[in-house]
């Protein structure tokens, strides 16, 4: 009877650490897919939108910073520098993080860059603590439905140079190097 017994138990042992097995795989499956849904983005969809960017046109907007505080365009604003891109916004931070803390502010300035693209867990987790570390203020386009606005018909692979008088669009310009970015600023 004791070795029935014992049989039972070691049978019951060995389903409970396979059914412990079972639920780790499960759980880790669970997890993976949730992680695969997290760093995706929404699907991308084709709708048209009415370009904010267009010389003769009006502009206002109202964009959150890398610190999430809000921001106005800001009526003595001059130029608008727009980094549609990976390779723009690193040109762009790279040039502005040399200069002081008030080197935008001084020329009139407004710096956008689009973050849109990214799947949301990059940029919480790498992209967001990053442009923290700035001393310029970053404004953010955030979201497809936002940034898809201000992209069409632009340049998106290059800087983007808004040129604003009185809060209307007078230029738009692509330029791709830090000389031009410094050019753009300070010798207009």
């Amino acid at each position: 009877m004791s070795s029935t017994l014992l049989a039972q138990s070691f049978c019951c042992m060995i389903v409970q650490i396979y059914m412990e097995s079972l639920m780790k795989k499960i759980i880790l499956g669970i997890l993976l897919a949730l992680l695969f849904v997290g760093c995706s983005s929404k699907g991308e969809e084709s709708v048209a939108v009415e370009p904010k960017l267009v010389v003769g046109k009006e502009l206002s907007f109202t964009l959150n910073d890398q610190f999430e505080k809000q921001h106005k365009l800001n009526p003595s604003t001059k130029k608008l520098i727009f980094a549609f891109s990976k390779d723009s916004a690193h040109i762009c931070n790279d040039f502005f993080n040399t200069k002081e803390a008030s080197y935008l502010e001084d020329h009139n300035t407004q710096f956008i860059a689009d973050v849109s693209a990214a799947p949301s867990l990059i940029r919480s987790l790498f992209i967001m603590p990053g442009l923290k570390d700035f001393k310029h203020t970053v404004l953010l386009l955030d979201t497809k439905e936002l940034a898809a606005t201000f992209r069409a018909d632009m340049e998106t692979d290059k800087i983007v140079v808004v040129s604003i008088i009185d809060e209307k669009i007078v230029e738009i310009k692509s330029i791709s190097t830090v000389e031009e970015v410094k050019k753009a600023l300070e010798n207009d």
